[in-house]
């Protein structure tokens, strides 16, 4: 089936770079329905990731010699914000925004924990609105991303949305939940996610975006004061905070699993690379397998629950 960055395309609604539509590995729904906590007006996120061109890759290939000359420009990421579509939701129309990685951008984010590219990896079935063969293994291994630096990064992304609450000057519908409530519930309820995400990933390895919908409609309903959602946040920092030191995840990215997964996935799209590029010896690889036996054990093992 064809991804809805193509089938856009293709009606002259959404301007990609010209390879993009036929290399689409994987798209799916964020946002507020990837959440559960979506209204009719909600409007639609879609991420995703494609191939880029193989030159773009490997660009000596192109005959780029490194440290010669102007680099040849490459893909990393597109974007294009409020793309209607009146056709959708059985006519009734939907309004979307794209954020669409190169494969190998993508995979340099989620192995810093970024948030939101972590978030699309656990998404519900329902939200996959494009799922290759390359997608789909880079979903069964998504938790070769996860290690300790969600914390420090899930941290740093709550934080902001919560001194956003007060201090961005909100415009348009923004503006509209500043008067109605006395701050913006829409930050509150991202600071309260991402806490209840991290919390996930440090205690389980895996994450269930839904999982505290309740909580999350709440806060958007204006149900839970400024107060008690920073009284909450504090004290969950500190939970996280233990949380993160008896957590099992790696206290790094395993880095060689991680560009042999790319490897895995470039090879699936574009055939063998043997000729392309160096690998390993067979007892470098035969070191780094035995490492994440031993690291997937060690996560395997329960791990302590914070303090209530």
């Amino acid at each position: 089936m064809a991804s809805l960055v193509e089938q856009l395309t293709a009606r002259g609604l959404l301007r990609p770079p010209a390879f993009l539509p036929a290399n689409m590995l994987y798209e799916t729904r964020m946002g507020s329905v990837a959440y559960g906590v979506a209204s009719e007006t909600s409007d639609c996120d879609v991420y995703g990731f494609a191939m880029p061109p193989r030159d773009q890759l490997f660009p000596h290939l192109a005959g780029e010699i490194a440290g010669f000359g102007k680099p040849q420009p490459r893909f990393e990421i597109f974007q294009q914000h409020h793309v209607r579509d009146p056709l959708a939701g059985n006519g009734k129309g939907c309004e979307y925004d794209f954020t669409i990685y190169s494969l190998p951008r993508y995979f340099t984010l989620c192995m810093e924990c970024n948030p939101n590219l972590i978030d699309s990896l656990f998404t519900a079935q329902e939200c996959i609105l494009k799922l290759t063969r390359v997608g789909s293994l880079v979903r069964e291994r998504r938790t070769l991303f996860l290690h300790k630096g969600v914390w420090t990064r899930f941290k740093a992304y709550a934080y902001a949305q919560l001194h956003k609450m007060q201090s961005k000057q909100p415009q348009g519908k923004r503006a509209a939940l500043r008067e109605q409530y006395g701050f913006d519930v829409k930050f509150a309820y991202h600071v309260v996610r991402l806490l209840y995400e991290c919390e996930q990933l440090l205690l389980h390895g895996e994450l269930d975006l839904r999982r505290d919908r309740e909580h999350l409609k709440a806060i958007r309903r204006g149900d839970i004061s400024e107060a008690e959602i920073r009284c909450w946040a504090s004290e969950k920092e500190k939970q996280l905070e233990h949380a993160c030191l008896h957590s099992r995840l790696p206290e790094q990215p395993d880095v060689p699993a991680i560009r042999q997964l790319l490897l895995e996935c470039i090879e699936e799209h574009y055939g063998c690379l043997d000729q392309i590029i160096a690998r390993p010896d067979a007892a470098t690889q035969s070191l780094h397998e035995i490492s994440r036996i031993i690291a997937r054990w060690q996560h395997a093992r329960p791990a302590e629950e914070p303090n209530a």
